[in-house]
């Protein structure tokens, strides 16, 4: 935002240095970015000096050239070449001397140098209007009045505007400050607590007047909640022109591109007082009654940049009866607005509700300065001062008459926000004391009325124009922001905020499952939450967000899968068919009567693990491989899960790893439909873990440690056909559970479907482990152990030993 210094001062009568103004507004929140000269004529017209023609004849080398001498007030004239075809003898001329820099209104600066054209030695330029930018003529040389002597200085004929202009990188909590009026009443605080009393001066309207009441107008607000407030007044016999030259120095010194006398009056009290205004030309509003409503989804009306627009059932409109004029706060339309024909106006101020711009803004990519600052609210307060101001200003500049009573409709009138603060409370939060009286006085320096006082602190009144002062804390923030951030001593003791203790388990979780999985080649990634979730993978009700700036991020995602695929395929796009990656992140659920929130870990796991060498064949990523990685970050975590196998949307096989019941795991092969949704041709592989789960499983010290045996275990191979519906992992399940007295693990190293044992039939070969810490075991105890396993498995599921 660009703030005049110049204009600054028509509010406060100040001369104080440029360096310690921008410093006093950084440290009160209003951060100056920079800060930049601003001259209406560009270089300040240096160099350039008031010349008389001496002599003008034709070029000889030539014929649209001709050579000159001039007086320029040295003892001897200049030389100077000129294709200017008005030139001529006893002409008083600007001339540009050697060394000067020109700033051109069209094209680059240049710099004039000695040269010769055309043979003939030109030692400087005889000026047109737009070569030095105070005008656009270029049809020839500028000819001065001849009472100009030579040798003067042009910077004192044409008198250069200058200013020095603030950019200050405003905070979007801070609307207050969104104007010269905001800014020098927030300068004028800081300057008083540092004991510079100014006076904050207002324009003045009591000159406003109404010379007239040939014009009535009625206004209809049918929806007060999206417009509180709506305030109009009728000005005829005005003449749209061009706007003064001070009115014309003001908006282009903070980079506004003039338009004509009205419209820029009603963008200088938008920069002045923070309040946007629109203008409607009045012989155009044929009913005579002008409402504010919402119209039917789909109709269409012309802005003012020429498009056609379709509006929303939600967009609040200006209308003229039923005919659409202004998207309100946003944008004007094509029809109603001025020209140079107009000749009376309605004059619009208001007040509309922020979210509703904002969404109706983002509907139709519209940011206008009116939008902008709608958006994020203005003083209701204000919105007939400013009306009444700009109604004063047209009436100067445009030559027009007040022809109506102001017209306020302002039913609900909106309450004052009242705060009751503590003292001790300020204090402590500041993290230094602060006197009462310096806290009193600040408050009032910035508008908060004081109701009451008592020992412990002081009601007050929040400021109308202060939308984001609504807690105790707001307050000491502003008490604090006065006061000056620097002027709070340093503290010799130091605060530590401890993390609760479910936090340092899911950061230690964290910490320990990235650890391994980084030692396994796989690399971290990390997506937007936000998305469109147009495949719903997994058939879950979305949370929308509301007045989403794209439809491509309007949702939260439901799931990891989906943002997992869409990195592969960016990876796979870009020749990388090798990916093992992983991600940390949530997923949420719109449930009947809330929201839910969940913590996953996603694990994608493509292409080959390992490369083909001369010594070794290439290993391809398999399910085999994540489920061990998997089960092996398990066991680290010391849990101990089961498998069964299910199914999934979304996968072609998948199984689950259970832990009382509760599913900790799910790993799978995605479908061949799914990788078609993604343009994905390869076999990808895919964990999803649940880590509320895993964390609610775990012990906080899950790193439990046993000695080594020294007696050697005994490891037994058999062989089974069981039914081919029966998993390895029933049977491991079912033996462990019965606890057979020194049987410590069973691995699966074989397994076969064939003629050889059956239709429906399939051999699980088994490696048993038989320890004892305390002796070795005997044959007799060894064979006792195995006929109880065989047993078991003969009883539960039927099975067979094959060597028998």
């Amino acid at each position: 935002m660009n703030i005049s210094y110049n204009w600054l001062k028509d509010f406060l009568k100040i001369d104080v240095e440029l360096e310690k103004i921008s410093n006093i507004l950084t440290d009160i929140g209003l951060e100056v970015e920079a800060v930049y000269k601003y001259q209406q004529y560009k270089g300040g017209l240096k160099g350039l000096l008031v010349g008389k023609v001496l002599t003008c004849i034709k070029h000889p080398n030539a014929d649209r050239l001709k050579l000159t001498t001039v007086d320029i007030g040295n003892e001897e004239p200049l030389q100077i070449v000129c294709g200017a075809p008005n030139v001529a003898k006893a002409q008083t001329v600007i001339v540009a001397t050697v060394g000067t820099t020109l700033y051109p209104n069209n094209g680059d600066s240049f710099k004039i140098s000695k040269s010769k054209i055309r043979g003939e030695l030109s030692q400087g330029m005889i000026c047109a209007e737009d070569e030095i930018g105070i005008g656009d003529s270029h049809d020839g040389i500028i000819v001065l009045n001849s009472k100009f002597n030579p040798g003067k200085k042009v910077s004192e004929i044409y008198k250069s505007y200058e200013d020095n202009i603030f950019d200050i990188g405003l905070t979007p909590n801070r609307s207050d400050a969104m104007s010269h009026f905001g800014v020098a009443r927030d300068l004028r605080a800081a300057l008083m607590q540092k004991k510079h009393n100014f006076e904050l001066i207002t324009p003045s309207v009591s000159s406003f007047y109404i010379n007239s009441r040939s014009n009535k107008i009625k206004v209809k607000v049918q929806n007060s909640k999206l417009c509180k407030r709506f305030t109009g007044v009728c000005i005829e016999n005005i003449k749209v022109d061009k706007s003064p030259e001070w009115l014309l120095n003001r908006l282009k010194s903070i980079g506004l591109t003039p338009i004509n006398n009205v419209v820029d009056i009603t963008n200088y009290v938008l920069h002045e007082l923070g309040q946007p205004l629109h203008v409607y030309d009045l012989k155009k509003v044929k009913t005579s009654s002008i409402e504010v409503k919402t119209l039917k989804k789909g109709t269409l009306f012309t802005t003012l940049d020429g498009v056609e627009r379709k509006l929303n059932d939600t967009d609040l409109m200006i209308c003229d009866g039923n005919t659409p004029m202004c998207i309100a706060g946003v944008y004007g339309g094509d029809h109603h607005g001025i020209n140079t024909e107009t000749t009376s106006l309605f004059l619009e101020s208001a007040f509309f509700d922020p979210i509703s711009i904002r969404k109706t803004a983002k509907s139709h990519s519209i940011n206008s300065d009116a939008s902008f600052r709608f958006e994020r609210g203005i003083d209701i307060q204000l919105v007939e001062y400013a009306l009444k101001r700009a109604a004063i200003l047209i009436c100067e500049v445009c030559g027009g008459e007040i022809c109506s009573d102001i017209i306020d409709e302002y039913s609900n009138k909106i309450e004052e926000k009242s705060i009751l603060l503590n003292y001790k409370k300020t204090n402590n939060l500041i993290g230094q004391t602060i006197p009462e009286e310096e806290i009193k006085s600040i408050l009032t320096s910035l508008d908060f009325k004081i109701n009451n006082i008592t020992e412990t602190g002081v009601g007050i009144t929040v400021p109308s124009y202060r939308h984001d002062v609504t807690r105790e804390c707001d307050v000491v923030e502003e008490i604090l922001r006065i006061y000056g951030f620097n002027e709070i001593k340093l503290s010799n003791s130091l605060s530590i905020s401890i993390n609760s203790i479910e936090t340092n388990l899911y950061y230690k979780l964290e910490k320990s499952i990235s650890g391994y999985l980084n030692s396994l080649g796989f690399n971290e990634i990390m997506n937007n939450s936000l998305t469109n979730n147009t495949l719903n993978l997994f058939n879950r009700n979305s949370i929308e967000i509301i007045n989403s700036i794209s439809s491509d991020i309007s949702k939260l995602r439901t799931t990891l899968l989906e943002s997992s695929l869409k990195t592969l395929k960016y990876n796979l796009n870009r020749k990388n068919k090798n990916n093992k990656y992983f991600e940390f992140g949530k997923i949420y659920e719109k449930l009947k009567d809330s929201n839910s929130e969940k913590r996953r870990l996603s694990i994608v796991f493509s292409g080959e693990i390992a490369a083909k060498t001369w010594y070794n064949k290439s290993m391809v990523a398999d399910f085999y491989t994540l489920k061990n990685i998997v089960t092996n970050l398990f066991l680290k975590l010391n849990l101990s899960t089961k498998e069964r196998t299910i199914e999934h949307d979304g996968f072609e096989k998948s199984i689950g790893l259970y832990l009382n019941k509760k599913r900790l795991a799910l790993i799978g092969l995605i479908s061949k439909e799914l990788n078609k949704e993604f343009d994905i041709n390869q076999e990808v592989f895919y964990a999803s873990l649940d880590i509320d789960e895993i964390l609610n499983s775990m012990s906080n010290n899950f790193k439990k440690y046993k000695p080594i045996s020294k007696f050697q275990p005994v490891k037994k191979d058999m062989s089974f056909i069981i039914d081919e519906n029966v998993d390895y992992s029933e049977i491991k399940d079912e033996l462990l559970k019965t606890q057979i007295k020194n049987l410590t693990d069973i691995d699966l190293f074989d397994v076969y479907e064939g003629d050889k044992i059956g239709d429906n039939k399939k051999s699980y070969a088994m490696t048993f482990t038989i320890s004892n810490r305390e002796k070795t075991l005997n044959d007799k105890e060894i064979h006792f152990i195995m006929d109880k396993i065989e047993k078991k498995l003969k009883n539960k599921f039927n099975a067979i030993l094959r060597d028998k």
